[in-house]
Parts: C-alpha cells; sequence; structure tokens
C-alpha cells in the first residue's frame, strides 16, 4: 500500500467516523456567519502582526489564507506585495474582507471555499497560512491534505493554533461542561505537537513547533468580555443561544470566573489573560 492510498484511507475513515457531518458543516457555516467576527478579528490583529513578521514575506510570492476570516493575516501579506488569495466558508466575513482591502487599497481575492475541499489547483501557493482558523474543521486529516496539495514542492506553511493547555483551551473546557459533544475532533488537537506531527508526517519535512505566548486585551471588566463575545464570536454566541435560561447562567457564570481568575489587569475595567498557542512551520517535500 503506498503513502496516497494510506492517506486516502484514514480520510475515508475519519470522514465515516463522523455521523451527520453535512449537518454538521451547514451548523458550523451558520455559526461563524452569526455575531460579528470581525470585531473579535480587530482585537487580535496585534496576533497578526507578529506571527506574519516572523514568515518570509517578499514581493509576488503567492500566499493563500486558509479560514481567512476577515483577512487579518490576507492583508498583512498583500502590504508585503504578496499575491493573496484568502478562503473561508462564511459569506458575511467575505464580504468584510472585501471591503476591508478595497479600503486600504489591496488587491485580495477572496473566494468562499471549505478548507477540506479548496477551490484551487494543485501547487497554486508558494506559502499557506492560517491563524485560528483551519483547526475548527471537522476533519483535519482531510485538511492537512489540501495543505499539501495547494502548496508548492519547497514552499510553506505557517500555522497558529490554540493549545489545550493555554487559556482558550481553558475556555474549550468551560463550554465542554455545558454544551452536548460536537461528534468531531477537538479543534484544539491542531495545538497538540504529536498530533501535529502526525497530520503532517506525509508531504512535509523540516517541521517546527514553536509554543508561543500573546497577551489578549479587552477594554471591559472580565464579565463584560464574556458579553463582548456572546455578542460578537460565533461560537460563543450560538453556545449561549442554544441553552435553557438557567443553562446559559451557569455557562456565564463559569466564563466570568475563568476571565477573573486569569485576568492580570489593573484595572478593574479591562481584562488582560496570556493566551498560548501552538506555531507550526513547515515545508512542502
Amino acid at each position: 500500500m503506498n503513502m496516497q492510498t494510506t492517506t486516502e484511507n484514514k480520510i475515508a475513515s475519519n470522514r465515516s467516523q463522523i455521523a451527520n457531518l453535512d449537518a454538521i458543516k451547514a451548523k458550523q457555516k451558520a455559526t461563524w456567519q452569526s455575531g460579528d467576527y470581525g470585531q473579535i478579528a480587530q482585537s487580535i490583529e496585534n496576533f497578526a502582526e507578529e506571527f506574519m513578521a516572523r514568515q518570509s514575506l517578499r514581493r509576488g510570492l503567492r500566499v493563500l489564507d486558509v479560514a481567512c476570516g476577515t483577512g487579518n493575516l490576507a492583508v498583512i501579506a498583500a502590504r508585503h506585495g504578496c499575491d493573496v488569495t484568502g478562503v473561508d466558508i462564511a459569506e458575511n466575513l467575505l464580504d468584510q474582507a472585501r471591503a476591508r482591502a478595497a479600503k486600504a487599497g489591496l488587491n485580495i481575492a477572496f473566494e468562499e471555499g471549505d478548507a477540506e475541499a479548496m477551490p484551487f489547483a494543485d501547487s497554486s501557493f508558494d506559502l499557506s497560512i492560517s491563524m485560528f482558523g483551519l483547526m475548527f474543521a471537522p476533519q483535519p486529516e482531510r485538511v492537512a491534505t489540501e495543505l499539501q496539495r495547494v502548496t508548492k514542492s519547497g514552499g510553506h506553511i505557517a500555522l497558529a493554533n490554540w493549545t489545550p493547555e493555554g487559556f482558550i483551551g481553558k475556555m474549550f473546557r468551560v463550554f465542554k461542561t455545558h454544551l452536548p459533544p460536537t461528534g468531531v475532533p477537538s479543534p484544539l488537537d491542531w495545538g497538540n505537537e504529536s498530533i501535529v506531527s502526525q497530520r503532517l508526517q506525509s508531504g512535509f519535512k523540516d517541521l517546527r513547533l514553536t509554543r508561543r505566548i500573546t497577551e489578549m486585551r479587552f477594554p471591559f471588566s472580565p464579565a463584560d468580555t464574556v458579553e463582548y463575545f456572546r455578542k460578537y464570536y460565533g461560537p460563543t454566541f450560538r453556545a449561549f443561544e442554544s441553552l435553557s435560561e438557567t443553562a446559559r447562567q451557569a455557562l456565564r457564570h463559569d466564563l466570568v470566573e475563568l476571565q477573573t481568575r486569569y485576568n492580570t489587569a489593573q484595572s478593574p475595567d479591562q481584562t488582560a489573560v496570556s493566551a498560548e498557542y501552538l506555531e507550526v512551520i513547515a515545508t512542502r517535500i
């Protein structure tokens, strides 16, 4: 059995283990189109700047921003003269990304598409990037295969994924205690070095995995920060909407407690927490 057949079998096996995959994908799309992720994206623009400063961006480099949202990474790459494409499942976020690029005078191609089946030819890009995006796709093996397919030989991938042990990982655990199982692999597995190494063992080399810390700052109290995410962040918005009023209060209590416990801001009207993510860099064979 050759390597390609092995990979295809893994993908088929992973799909067969996920019940109602089409319904899950439709729900994910609706989730990311709810709220207003553009507000959240603004609060992590500094993360994007730090992350992209470590990439070798140059004029004419063909860059793909996977699960691009409102285009944080894509905009930075375009400002460096790269030939940039962004892809995402959420149409409203792509509309925001296009308006943002137009306002900045940047030529970026934003297309609707699934990270598990991207609408691009083989070997289309020199650099494929994603920040806190592709990690949410329900079939991670297929995502890894797509990254390999669309990135040219000798090209690179660069990913930023929340870790299970970091603050966002702790937040995920709070949600997990209040919500039914999703039936898909945890997005946080993309922040686990051993799992990522397995997913990228075929088709990539020179894998570099680095844990990094960034600070999330909000001009609100911990309680108001929870309400901010509840209003604008699609997954949080949908989680609260799916619960009874009593369950909502319990979830809110636990989220406020978490934000308060890890808050390092000196002012009661501010929230600052250190968040860990795994930076994944690899070369396409």
